[in-house]
């Protein structure tokens, strides 16, 4: 791909008020359905799935680490033969590359099973925290060997065998610590608890929770910060459709307001499992209506020329803070943007990489405690910089489409989760001039 994308304007050409589009499956829903597929027993026929740079990572761990399975990227489509919470090979080496989920999900499997196995991962990945994962597992019996430095990648881990049935974990750097510790809970055939630090992400432990009782195990909150997993309980093997991804739809959502025009994805709904669902309701806040059709929802800003800036805590749909930091831009008011100190601690960190590349652009932004507040203007020319960041480039592309001479700087890095991002960038483009 072009070292730079030249996002094409289309502020003032717009012909055709109408966008209809469809994206890849949900990577989160990806990578929990090839995990518990993975652990359940018997054969699983996985439909609509992502292959993207995470995903491919996360299916050559498992077959890496024994399993069987057959994949049909053409057909979306993954069948796997799932063990029964059993790993196929006791010992392995595993390289997770830069999936957050295949890193965490993966760890914490590894951690639960009786084998010894040696991971790494890519150098974004290597600087992102994994600490609290691996202290929870230590607390359990798992041996840690780290090889370079104390709490990330890359590490030894010989698995529990029969160790404690309790732990603490602390998800204020990431909700994914929790949900690898839940989906990996059944291969420990006792009773499990897991005492919670932080609420972080809890939209995402919601989709976890919601999965594995999918997949057949359920999970009981004990108060408001413990999580219980009976004995005895165990995952089978089913179809499962996955969802299209929220967050790669909430890009072309965002158009509504911005471009004044309506916008479809095809095949999302109101009930998705996804957090990000949630950030439709930012787009109706700021003069939108949504409107569910039996092909998916629709977001209307037809006919609107401006939209407020907003009030908005993002901890249910953190993703979302580029995609609401690139509209803010040119919203009639300042926009006040909360609950995101965790996403310093990402594929990049976010705060500072939006605060930088609006300052590029011209735009006022002022960091907060929690947050940021963005005072909208007239963006510069400018080349974006996305920090191998496949959100940034993503959300930041939007200004492009309103404002013109923006480039995104290594528009590749959207491999990770949307790898034809731009180009049904450009068939969107199409439609509207």
């Amino acid at each position: 791909m072009a070292e730079t994308y030249q996002v094409s304007t289309v502020w003032g050409r717009i012909r055709n008020p109408y966008i209809e589009t469809e994206v890849p499956g949900s990577k989160s829903i990806t990578n929990r359905a090839l995990m518990l597929a993975a652990l359940a027993e018997g054969e699983s026929r996985l439909e609509n799935v992502l292959f993207s740079d995470d995903s491919r990572h996360f299916l050559q761990c498992l077959v890496d680490l024994g399993f069987e399975m057959k994949v049909e990227e053409d057909a979306r489509r993954v069948t796997i033969q799932g063990t029964g919470g059993r790993i196929p090979n006791r010992q392995a080496r595993i390289n997770v590359g830069s999936a957050g989920t295949a890193a965490r999900f993966l760890t914490a499997m590894l951690g639960l099973s009786d084998g010894v196995y040696y991971l790494d991962a890519s150098e974004q990945m290597r600087r992102r925290p994994m600490k609290p994962l691996l202290d929870s597992l230590e607390a359990m019996g798992a041996l840690v060997t780290y090889k370079g430095e104390i709490g990330h990648f890359p590490f030894s881990i010989v698995g529990r065998g029969r160790g404690a049935c309790e732990t603490t974990v602390d998800i204020g750097h990431s909700s994914q610590f929790l949900s690898a510790l839940l989906m990996s809970a059944p291969m420990i055939q006792d009773d499990f608890l897991i005492h919670i630090r932080g609420e972080h992400g809890m939209a995402y432990i919601q989709m976890t929770v919601s999965m594995m009782e999918q997949f057949g195990c359920q999970v009981t909150r004990v108060g408001q910060d413990t999580c219980r997993i009976e004995s005895e309980q165990s995952y089978s093997a089913r179809e499962y459709r996955i969802e299209p991804d929220v967050s790669a739809a909430c890009y072309f959502y965002a158009m509504a307001p911005l471009l004044g025009v309506d916008v479809k994805v095809r095949d999302v709904r109101k009930d998705s499992l996804q957090g990000d669902i949630a950030f439709l309701e930012d787009l109706v806040q700021m003069g939108c209506k949504l409107r569910s059709e039996p092909d998916g929802i629709v977001i209307c800003g037809r006919g609107k020329t401006e939209y407020p800036g907003l009030q908005a805590d993002m901890k249910s749909c953190s993703d979302q803070t580029m995609t609401l930091a690139a509209l803010a831009i040119f919203a009639k008011s300042p926009t006040l943007i909360t609950g995101i100190s965790h996403i310093r601690y990402q594929e990049s960190d976010r705060i500072t990489a939006i605060r930088t590349e609006l300052e590029r652009l011209g735009i006022g932004c002022e960091l907060l405690e929690d947050g940021m507040m963005i005072t909208p203007g007239e963006p510069k020319s400018a080349v974006i910089h996305t920090y191998d960041d496949h959100r940034m480039a993503m959300a930041f592309s939007l200004v492009g489409m309103r404002a013109a001479g923006i480039e995104i700087a290594d528009p590749g890095c959207c491999r990770k989760t949307f790898e034809q991002f731009f180009s049904v960038l450009d068939s969107v483009t199409a439609q509207l001039v």
